[in-house]
C-alpha cells in the first residue's frame, strides 16, 4: 500500500487525506501542534496522526500544506529523494513581503524546491479552494463532468507520479511544466479559482460564506487559461 505523508492539518490536509483514503492510500497527517493535537481528527479520517518528520518519512509521497512563510521549517533531510507536492502560495498579508518574489526574479515553487534541494516538487493544490471545491468536484476517471488541476515540476517522472495521485483522487491534470511556469497557476491568475466556481457565484462571494457546489472545469479549459496565461504584478498584491 502506498503511503501519502500530509504535513499540515488545515483545509487541503485534511480534504486530500480524506479521499486518498477513500482511494486506497495509507496516511500519515502532521501538523505543527504534535499528534497529540489530531488525535480526533485522525480517528474521524482514518488517517494515523504523526509530526511532520513522522509524515516525510513514511510518506512515499509528501503533501506539504503549510502556510508559505514557514516553508523553511519543512524537514529537508527527511524529504530527500521523496517526490513532494507542495500546494504553497505567497499571500504577503500573511507571510509577509519577499523581495525575490515581490520583484518576481523565481517563483514560490523555486523557492520551496530550492530548500527541498534533494526532493522532486511538484506544485499542484494551490488554484483551488480547498473547504469547498476540492472536495466538492472530485468525479471518477473517465466521468464527463471531471475537473482538472494544474501541476508543475521540474522532474518529468514526478510529475507523472503526482498525474497518477491526481487520478486516483478524482481529477484530471494539465501538465504546466517546469517550476519557471509555475506562475501560471499562482493566485490572481485566470485559472486561480475562479473556473471551479458555479454560475453566478464569484470569488468574493465565497469569502462572505456563500455557499457553493462549484462547477466542472474540464482539462481543455484549463489547458486554455494556462496557456493565455498572463503574470500578474506580484508586488501589487494586497492580500
Amino acid at each position: 500500500m502506498t503511503t501519502l505523508g500530509i504535513i499540515g492539518s488545515g483545509n487541503i490536509g485534511t480534504v486530500v487525506a480524506k479521499q486518498a483514503v477513500a482511494a486506497g492510500y495509507d496516511v500519515v497527517l502532521a501538523n505543527s501542534r504534535g499528534p497529540e493535537s489530531l488525535r480526533e481528527k485522525a480517528a474521524e479520517l482514518g488517517v494515523r496522526a504523526g509530526t511532520a518528520v513522522e509524515a516525510a518519512t513514511a510518506g512515499d509521497i509528501v503533501v506539504v500544506t503549510i502556510p508559505f512563510g514557514r516553508y523553511a521549517e519543512l524537514p529537508a533531510e527527511q524529504l530527500a529523494g521523496k517526490v513532494v507536492i507542495d500546494t504553497l502560495n505567497y499571500y504577503p498579508s500573511r507571510d509577509g513581503r519577499i523581495e525575490e518574489l515581490d520583484e518576481e526574479q523565481v517563483t514560490t515553487a523555486e523557492v520551496v524546491q530550492r530548500h527541498l534541494k534533494d526532493s522532486r516538487t511538484v506544485k499542484t493544490f494551490n488554484n483551488i479552494t480547498a473547504a469547498v471545491h476540492l472536495d466538492s468536484l472530485p468525479r471518477p476517471s473517465g466521468a464527463a463532468d471531471r475537473s482538472a488541476l494544474p501541476l508543475s515540476g521540474n522532474d518529468a517522472e514526478a510529475r507523472a507520479t503526482v498525474v497518477e495521485l491526481l487520478d486516483k483522487l478524482g481529477w484530471d491534470a494539465v501538465d504546466v511544466g517546469p517550476l519557471t511556469e509555475s506562475w501560471r497557476h499562482e493566485p490572481e491568475t485566470a485559472v486561480y479559482v475562479d473556473p471551479y466556481l458555479g454560475a453566478g457565484i464569484t470569488f468574493e462571494d465565497l469569502v462572505g460564506g456563500a455557499q457553493d457546489a462549484g462547477s466542472p472545469a474540464p482539462a481543455a479549459e484549463i489547458e486554455k487559461l494556462i496557456a493565455t496565461a498572463h503574470r500578474p504584478p506580484v508586488r501589487d498584491r494586497q492580500f
